[in-house]
């Protein structure tokens, strides 16, 4: 029994919607390995707002559900009150209204985790009904396949994602996909009568047992050489190391000559290193000591101290301090090995199982390694280390004084500093007695007065100008390198013994078993950083981070308030010369600082936006993109529409010609072609004729009587209902 039309158009129907939900969780698939999204609940409420989308509900039913779903799912996320309790609606709004007010000022990359998640629900709920539309109601599929491919293709190309399974996939669901679609537009125009049995038997069934074999001989078959080289490398030769030059646009990442800063630098993603540790930390690799006005160098010739037994005799800080003995493994990935060892606080001992010799530089405090008499790199390497607890009280009580060597080093300025840094600095630490408190002070500076983390648009210092001076007064934007060099300049004004330590922040955490006593971080070339040391005379040299959106990585304790970080042990200290509403403003300022601090990257990895919110804004692109072209194929509608109200409310001669023209305009789009010897009457009531209507006719003969007595006659609501009713039926 055949069945009928509409039971066809059904199946049809629901395939397709189904093979574009599968394309569209190829999209979500990759945020579980790229970033540490969880896209569990993602697709869940993808499934759920496909759903609704695909049963047509009025707006008035399906608007209230999907948010009724994204309300859920972010008290899921995010609150641990009950979903009756309304606060948390209250909660969200003002979190919303914080963050649109961040979105507005430019400062993307402070929007909150639950911003950005309530904006990638809301990303999946428009791709709902985009792609019913695409899929379903327009069958025009392949501008969302070949995007697919496009995302996936970089994807695959630029992080650590694994695309060639996907890449398969894609494959098989397209041209599924493409062929439903295909059979479904020839069945309709030429109102072919098949059933469901038929369609299944005939046509579904064959396409993918087709598609199958295609698949398989091609993942079976032998597979050529890469005949394009790899686009990655050639980016990276293409610019230079963060440090080198310090002119135009750089790569993040180690670099050894520094005695030039500035400059914008692009992000370099490349995994370096992996390691297995038990707390996070700083990964060190050498320290600076001379600011020229530029950038650092160091006052000392290289001086190689030999450690081939593999005990390092590099001490940071002295024995009084309290450490944990922790161990940590270095695993180096491929051939993207370092000049120089990266190490932490208290690194006691290095051991590898390869033969290498191990020198200790005094001028830097960086360790090299020779293999052979010659220098080599480590591919993996496991360090013993005493991790560091700095005692604030002790930091404050600090009161011996520094010897002649520390002093004329670590309090070194060049002879044209400005003396407006020199004042700023005195007013800074205006008030306060010791030299932690001091530290803390120039810390918490740029937080509290507007600074901001970026890497674009980051200017070189001119001959005549000094870095520093540039960053403190005219720009007062860029990354840790403006943050750091500016605190120990800052400090050294003060006579506050201090210098510039480079390395690499703890990286990115890769594995998930929060039980286990040790994890995995993945650390990469945007995690390159620099930070300040300040040396304390009776405790050594302690870290400070000055950089916006980072938090020192330090362990400080108290015997006041035990809390690891020095952000939170100790209670606000008051600025100098300010009155009590500025000091209340700094204060907020700081506390927000902090907070921040939290929900942003803890590595030099970020360009000022987390990973997250830089795949929103893709979303946003593509969102707008999928809009343009929506608009696009809707141009006829939007075009009758507005001819439609012209006729409604300005009814002419010209009004009527414009739409009476457009009605033929659209007709020999859709087959209605009219001969070359054929009157327009003779065109009208052929088109009745395939219609099976009269109304054609009517509407010409009104138009032919406008023509020929230059007035239009008629009644106004009749010849609009005729012009309304054949672009129905045309467009049907």
């Amino acid at each position: 029994m055949i069945k009928s039309q509409k039971q066809v158009k059904t199946l049809h129907t629901l395939l397709l919607y189904i093979a574009g939900f599968c394309l569209f969780l190829e999209w979500l698939y990759p945020l579980g390995d790229i970033s540490e999204t969880s896209i569990g609940i993602f697709v869940l409420f993808a499934l759920y707002c496909f759903f609704i989308s695909y049963f047509q509900l009025h707006w008035l039913i399906s608007f209230p559900l999907k948010g009724f779903g994204l309300l859920v799912i972010i008290h899921m996320l995010y609150s641990e009150t009950s979903f009756l309790d309304l606060n948390w609606i209250g909660e969200v709004l003002q979190e919303v209204a914080y963050n649109i007010g961040l979105m507005f000022s430019g400062e993307w990359y402070m929007l909150t985790t639950t911003f950005r998640s309530l904006l990638f629900l809301f990303l999946i709920w428009l791709m709902s009904y985009l792609l019913y539309y695409w899929f379903v109601r327009m069958k025009n599929i392949i501008l969302f396949i070949l995007l697919t491919f496009v995302y996936i293709g970089i994807l695959d190309t630029f992080t650590v994602y694994e695309g060639s399974t996907a890449i398969v996939r894609i494959f098989v669901i397209s041209f599924i996909a493409l062929g439903m679609s295909s059979l479904s537009k020839e069945t309709e125009a030429k109102r072919i009568p098949i059933s469901v049995k038929e369609r299944l038997k005939y046509w579904l069934l064959p396409l993918v047992l087709l598609v199958a074999v295609v698949t398989f001989i091609g993942y079976q078959a032998p597979k050529a050489d890469p005949q394009w080289p790899d686009p990655l490398p050639f980016l990276e030769g293409a610019t230079s190391n963060l440090g080198g030059d310090g002119s135009g646009t750089g790569r993040v990442g180690y670099g050894e000559d520094d005695s030039q800063l500035g400059g914008s630098f692009v992000q370099d993603n490349t995994v370096l290193f992996e390691a297995t540790v038990e707390e996070d930390h700083y990964w060190r690799i050498e320290t600076k000591d001379v600011y020229t006005g530029k950038g650092w160098e160091t006052s000392r010739e290289r001086n190689l101290l030999d450690q081939s037994d593999g005990q390092i005799t590099l001490s940071t800080f002295e024995n009084s301090v309290e450490t944990d003995l922790l161990d940590a493994q270095i695993t180096f990935t491929e051939s993207n090995q370092l000049p120089k060892l990266v190490y932490p606080y208290g690194v006691s001992s290095i051991t590898t199982e390869e033969d290498a010799n191990y020198y200790l530089d005094e001028s830097l405090e960086g360790i090299e390694i020779t293999f052979m008499e010659e220098d080599s790199s480590l591919d993996a390497y496991e360090i013993t280390y005493d991790n560091p607890s700095f005692d604030i009280d002790t930091l404050r009580d600090s009161s011996e004084q520094d010897s002649e060597e520390i002093q004329a080093r670590y309090t070194q300025l060049p002879e044209n500093l400005p003396e407006r840094v020199e004042d700023l600095a005195a007013e800074v630490t205006e008030g306060y007695e010791s030299r932690y408190d001091k530290a803390r002070a120039v810390e918490r500076y740029f937080s509290a007065n507007g600074f901001e983390y970026q890497t674009t648009d980051i200017p070189v210092p001119e001959e005549e100008e000094d870095y520093v001076d540039q960053f403190l007064f005219e720009t007062q934007i860029g990354y840790c390198d403006n943050f750091s060099t500016a605190m120990v300049v800052m400090l050294r004004s003060e006579g506050i013994p201090a210098r510039w330590a480079k390395g690499f922040t703890s990286g990115e955490r890769i594995d998930s078993n929060a039980e286990e006593e040790t994890h995995v971080n993945q650390v990469a070339n945007s995690n390159a950083h620099s930070w300040v040391e300040v040396y304390f005379p009776d405790v050594g040299w302690v870290p400070f981070e000055p950089t916006q959106g980072f938090s020192n990585m330090a362990d400080f304790h108290t015997d006041v308030d035990e809390n690891d970080s020095p952000m939170e042990e100790e209670e606000p200290l008051e600025a100098p010369e300010l009155d009590q509403d500025e000091e209340t403003e700094e204060e907020e300022g700081t506390e927000e600082a902090d907070d921040q601090e939290e929900e942003t990257a803890s590595s030099d990895e970020q360009t000022g936006m987390s990973s997250q919110a830089g795949y929103i804004l893709v979303g946003i692109a593509i969102v707008l993109v999928l809009i343009l072209f929506v608009l696009y194929k809707k141009r006829r509608e939007i075009r009758i529409y507005f001819l439609q109200r012209k006729l409604e409310r300005q009814f002419d001669d010209t009004v009527f010609q414009e739409a009476y023209l457009y009605l033929l305009k659209l007709a020999k789009k859709k087959g209605f072609r009219r001969g070359s010897d054929e009157t327009l009457r003779e065109f009208a009531r052929r088109i009745d004729k395939d219609l099976y209507t009269v109304e054609m006719s009517k509407l010409t003969r009104i138009y032919e009587r406008m023509i020929y007595s230059k007035r239009l006659t008629g009644e106004k609501e009749e010849i609009i209902q005729l012009w309304k009713n054949l672009i129905n039926q045309i467009m049907a």
